[in-house]
């Protein structure tokens, strides 16, 4: 696998300074490359949806609710602030993907719904990028799947612990 100019630039130093695991090092680097990858071809594949990753997020958890869901539900879902569904829901709007509507049972509070045109592209963009990221790790077998999962849960755990 070939890393980035800067991973190998600082894996370089780190081996002329004689620093302790540099193999470690290079692991990381590696996932970060790979977790990079993942992020620059999911923003290319939405893109011509005019969505972002964020966008995308809100259209998946609004299809799934049919009578749709409140901002700070939506915020709290996405796991972002509400200042960030906020802005991420008026271009939705903007594009009339979603409208807001008064709550039925509180009139002071909003739902958030997708319109016709917004249920249509969450289907095909959800459908599109399912493959798309099932694809992505068709290349391990159920045996090796399960130990990259065990050993990203001991990654996790380790950091958690670290943290």
């Amino acid at each position: 696998m070939k890393l980035a100019q800067k991973y190998q630039a600082l894996i370089h130093e780190a081996q002329q300074r004689g620093l302790a695991d540099v193999e470690g090092m290079e692991l990381c680097f590696q996932l970060l490359s790979i977790a990079s990858g993942i992020d620059r071809d999911c923003a290319e594949r939405l893109a011509p949806h005019g969505l972002s990753e964020g966008r995308f997020v809100l259209l998946f958890l609004l299809d799934a609710a049919n009578d749709g869901l409140a901002p700070n539900v939506l915020a709290e879902r996405a796991g972002i602030s509400r200042a960030t569904v906020t802005g991420l829901l008026d271009g939705l709007e903007r594009e009339a993907l979603i409208e807001r509507q008064a709550d039925v049972h509180d009139r002071r509070a909003l739902r958030i719904v997708l319109t016709r045109k917004g249920k249509r592209l969450a289907k095909q963009v959800f459908a599109q990028h399912s493959l798309w990221i099932a694809s992505l790790l068709s290349g391990l077998s159920g045996a090796e799947r399960k130990q990259l999962s065990a050993l990203l849960g001991k990654l996790a755990h380790h950091l958690e612990a670290a943290a």
